[in-house]
């Protein structure tokens, strides 16, 4: 395919998202012309699945341009982003000499992304940052400028909104992803359809298998309405004060379902899959969305090989305990993203909670 640029249009911290086979090899013209210099000292955070395959090639590129480059490499998925995680890097970058000049570029996927940001957000109360995703999933994470870590108690409690200078999108690395990577960030091409765009879900309906079979042009195509319905959203919210809600579709299930696992059992992309699955069941039985909404989704998801089921020893009375604390709640109360149609949702507030049990005691079979 050939390289597009998308752009999240902030005013003075407007940014470009470059999607193309093999642009991570431009990696040091993109860093400057996102107005890092290379007197700038540079910190690589990758993790251990990512690093053996990108990280001295991406350093190998930004040295030979003149930057200066140190890294840390973290354990691979989501138990690190915690807070002794956060602290470790932290302390590796101050030991590499960064200052309020430097820039941390996160290699890897929503993990890395997340992390890197937030720590990005917080030395020395923020510096620059880019992020070169790798992973299909990230597509969503690294778009945005939303950054944390998570909390025993709940993901993604700790954070801070701080955009990136750039966002690097190299296709060619997602031939390498495991099948269950794959899928996952199917889950995430899929929601921005279900929020936002009824014919692009007719499209990745029709070319299900080819993009399973990650076909270069119809993935690059998937990422680019991907991103485009992300950065437009963002653009016009950035700090989720309303319509930005909205790409949380699933995500408060979903959230639920990741901090009672402890980040071990179901990745992101699953949990938010079955989380979709159940806001349209919530939708269907208040009669707030057309009827077929939870068929389709469901069987929309079953074709990129996603799960759809109530995960294993998990009690609906916990899920929605933990759904409480979400950060759209006040108060207690829920909100939550709810379809009215296919391509269409809206935030729900307070909807009933023993509607929401019922709905989750259902698919749980309980």
């Amino acid at each position: 395919m050939a390289v597009e640029t998308l752009y999240v249009e902030l005013g003075e911290r407007t940014y470009p998202i470059v999607i193309g086979d093999g642009v991570m090899q431009q990696v040091a013209a993109l860093v400057q012309d996102a107005g890092i210099s290379p007197t700038s000292r540079l910190f690589v955070i990758s993790d251990e699945n990512v690093s053996p395959r990108y990280l001295q090639p991406l350093k190998q590129a930004l040295e030979t341009a003149g930057y200066r480059v140190a890294d840390c490499v973290i354990p691979p998925g989501e138990q690190s982003k915690s807070l002794a995680v956060y602290e470790q890097v932290l302390t590796r970058a101050i030991e590499a000499g960064l200052d309020r000049k430097s820039a941390i570029l996160a290699l890897g996927g929503g993990v890395v992304g997340d992390l890197a940001g937030f720590v990005a957000a917080t030395y020395m109360r923020g510096i620059a940052f880019v992020q070169v995703p790798t992973t299909l999933l990230a597509h969503d994470s690294s778009v945005g400028g939303k950054v944390g870590i998570n909390h025993p108690l709940g993901k993604n409690l700790i954070g801070a909104f701080h955009q990136p200078r750039l966002v690097l999108y190299d296709t060619a690395a997602l031939r390498t992803l495991p099948e269950r990577e794959v899928a996952a960030g199917f889950a995430e091409v899929i929601k921005h359809g279900l929020i936002a765009d009824a014919s692009f879900v007719d499209w990745l309906e029709e070319h299900a298998a080819s993009l399973w079979q990650l076909d270069a042009e119809r993935v690059g195509r998937a990422i680019r309405r991907g991103c485009a319905i992300k950065a437009a959203i963002v653009s016009a919210d950035e700090t989720e004060q309303g319509q930005r809600a909205l790409l949380n579709l699933g995500h408060t299930f979903g959230h639920a379902f990741e901090a009672l696992c402890e980040y071990a059992v179901l990745n992101h992309g699953e949990a938010i899959s079955i989380g979709m699955c159940l806001a349209a069941k919530v939708a269907e039985r208040i009669g707030f969305a057309e009827a077929g909404v939870y068929a389709r989704t469901k069987r929309l998801l079953h074709l990129f090989h996603l799960p759809t089921d109530w995960p294993d020893g998990l009690e609906p009375e916990a899920v929605l305990d933990v759904m409480k604390r979400d950060k759209k709640a006040v108060g207690g109360k829920l909100a939550l993203v709810l379809p009215r149609a296919i391509g269409k949702v809206e935030l729900v507030k307070d909807v009933d909670e023993q509607e929401i049990l019922t709905a989750m005691k259902k698919e749980a079979g309980a």
